[in-house]
């Protein structure tokens, strides 16, 4: 009945992926910890309007001495109908949370290794994220005026910020870099293509590739906001090592392998090997 349950699971019996399964229980209260702590975190950091506002400034200048494209060309692109900006700001608003839920309790089921993993280095990535939320306080694009980009979450959408940024209390509006949205859809991605065995997985980079264009697009964070996100990543999964794929089988020996001559015990008939088999040595067949 095990092996039954494991082979409908794509496991095979005895493979590592499916032992070591930590207790459902304590990792529900780990996961929902950590998101507790991040979003108080976040919510401890507001109150620095002018600091944002100076480095937005800071930030936006520093894109264009780079050359970087303008956010501005990202966001004509989907202003050209109702639709696709509502689209993109459903995207940033349902998107985030419910893909990286999906993707921990798929790997947790099945790639209990790879869960613990991705766990790990997305916790290790968010901590990161939240000091830079709180050192670096930042005001996202659609905030800036220089920048000429319509808040497309106000005037369209739907949006998931409170109107007045300052009074938010549901969320630190100021705290565009790094962006997790970014940062945590391209460790999905990373996550599924490392975990999965099957030609398709790479499509999943056309998550984070999405998510780039959407947060880009309705101005709620600068190129380098993902730059940033990306950065702290590589550093997560440089320090957490990534687990192996479990090791093919061992091939097994032929079921008609026989002892060699040399190798018989003593006293025992010599065997002769024919296409017929193996018979004792001088035997009539």
């Amino acid at each position: 009945m095990a092996t039954r349950i494991r082979g409908g699971l794509g496991l095979r019996p005895g493979s590592r992926e499916g032992s070591g399964r930590p207790p459902l229980l304590r990792e529900l209260l780990l996961v929902t910890g950590l998101f507790l702590v991040y979003k108080l975190g976040r919510l401890a950091a507001n109150g620095h309007e002018a600091r944002a506002f100076r480095n937005a400034d800071r930030v936006w200048d520093a894109e264009r001495a780079l050359h970087l494209p303008g956010e501005g060309a990202i966001q004509q692109l989907l202003l050209h109908g109702e639709p696709l900006i509502r689209a993109a700001n459903t995207y940033y608003a349902a998107v985030h949370f419910p893909a990286t839920i999906a993707f921990l309790a798929w790997l947790f089921w099945r790639r209990p290794a790879h869960y613990l993993w991705a766990r790990r280095v997305l916790a290790l990535v968010t901590g990161a994220a939240l000091a830079l939320h709180i050192l670096v306080p930042l005001a996202p694009p659609r905030m800036l005026a220089a920048t000429g980009l319509v808040d497309t979450a106000r005037v369209y959408g739907p949006s998931v910020y409170g109107a007045a940024p300052e009074a938010d209390s549901m969320a630190n509006q100021f705290a565009a870099m790094p962006s997790l949205h970014f940062g945590w859809a391209l460790m999905l991605a990373i996550g599924l293509i490392a975990a999965a065995r099957t030609p398709l997985r790479w499509a999943w980079l056309l998550h984070p590739a999405l998510t780039l264009l959407v947060i880009v697009g309705t101005a709620n964070h600068y190129w380098l906001d993902a730059v940033v996100a990306a950065g702290l990543l590589g550093l997560a999964l440089l320090v957490v090592p990534k687990p192996a794929r479990p090791a093919p089988p061992s091939a097994a020996p032929p079921a008609d392998t026989l002892p060699s001559d040399a190798a018989a015990e003593p006293g025992a008939v010599p065997r002769a090997r024919s296409a017929a088999g193996a018979v004792p040595a001088g035997v009539p067949r």
